[in-house]
């Protein structure tokens, strides 16, 4: 008679923390990857188990990008750090007009983060990489020292094709060019600042964290030769993201208030803490530059998407050799709008 095969204790998903052993190289690593990362993001290519990821490319450019996540708190309303992981880097991908195709992860761990956050965290990656259509084909864990990391840190690279004949850069946009927005801006900053100061509003925010990629797909099938530019706004939100493009195009920028989209309870939250929307990052949300004659197609079709539902034209291009953005007000005026001075919202993706 054999002696009884030992089968493994499977990881403690309730109270059981991370520890030294899961990234020392052994078993303990190997079950950790296996019940945790391998178990979520499971894929073809994931499962050959190799130290890299070999497939082969569909025809066109291929496009590359690469991103950090620091974001506190972990959890947030509207998602967490594993989703918007994925929403970050696939939009970085999107921008250029790429299909996104697969992803890399690397974690770093704090020693004592418990197994059910990890857990969780892997679980929402896998469910944003399956709607936006990706993979997680490779990846890395490290555990570093209690108090030598902040729970879990989150490095992502992603690949994706442009299709032949597709060119979307900053410095592309010309005078007389029309600027879209797809959505309602200040969501993503708003629910980060109110969860992390445990402010309690009437109507809860959500952060607008979501793949822009099937978005994107639409635009340029209906537009892309007009297209001049796509760009998502993330950190320093709108406002940054129009000086870049006004340095990097030589032009200028003209926006109206009162066509920005921003929600009452949005608006009443930057009130209230001292912040102008404008500054305020977005995780879900892209501008777009178009040639004027196909502006009003455009906005048709990003407004038939659930992710451009409440888009809209916030102003255009202009002639400036100093390449300021400007804004005329609610009141009838104007005033400069500025890059963001300083730190307003550290950790915020």
């Amino acid at each position: 008679m054999s002696a009884p095969r030992l089968r493994a204790r499977k990881l403690d998903l309730k109270t059981g923390k991370v520890d030294l052993s899961h990234g020392a190289g052994g078993r303990a690593m190997a079950q950790l990857i296996g019940e945790i990362f391998a178990e979520n993001f499971a894929n073809d290519l994931l499962a050959q188990g190799n130290d890299q990821a070999v497939f082969s490319v569909p025809p066109g450019r291929l496009a590359m990008t690469t991103d950090g996540y620091v974001v506190s708190p972990l959890f947030f309303p509207g998602g967490n750090i594993g989703s918007l992981a994925v929403h970050g880097t696939v939009n970085d991908l999107a921008m250029a007009g790429a299909r996104p195709l697969h992803l890399s992860a690397s974690f770093i761990l704090e020693e004592g983060f418990p197994l059910a956050d990890l857990a969780r965290i892997a679980e929402s990656m896998g469910a944003a990489a399956r709607e936006a259509g990706v993979k997680i084909v490779t990846g890395d864990t490290k555990v570093v020292e209690r108090g030598k990391a902040d729970g879990v840190f989150i490095s992502t690279a992603g690949i994706g094709v442009v299709p032949d004949g597709l060119d979307l850069s900053g410095d592309k946009a010309r005078p007389g060019d029309v600027i879209l927005v797809s959505g309602t801006i200040g969501d993503h900053g708003v629910a980060i600042m109110s969860s992390r100061e445990n402010l309690q509003f009437e109507t809860q925010i959500l952060s607008d964290s979501a793949a822009l990629n099937g978005l994107v797909a639409d635009m340029v099938a209906a537009c892309g030769e007009s297209l001049r530019l796509l760009r998502d706004p993330t950190r320093g939100g709108l406002a940054a993201t129009l000086n870049e493009i006004a340095r990097q195009s030589n032009i200028g920028v003209r926006i109206e208030e009162d066509a920005l989209p921003v929600k009452p309870e949005v608006a009443a939250a930057c009130e209230l803490l001292g912040l102008d929307p404008l500054n305020v990052a977005n995780e879900g949300k892209l501008i777009a530059f178009v040639a004027p004659e196909a502006a009003e197609k455009l906005l048709r079709v990003m407004r038939e998407h659930p992710l451009g539902k409440d888009a809209a034209i916030i102003g255009a291009c202009v002639d400036d050799p100093h390449h300021f953005v400007q804004m005329r007000t609610s009141f009838g005026g104007g005033r400069i709008v500025d890059w963001l001075s300083g730190e307003q919202l550290p950790r915020i993706c």
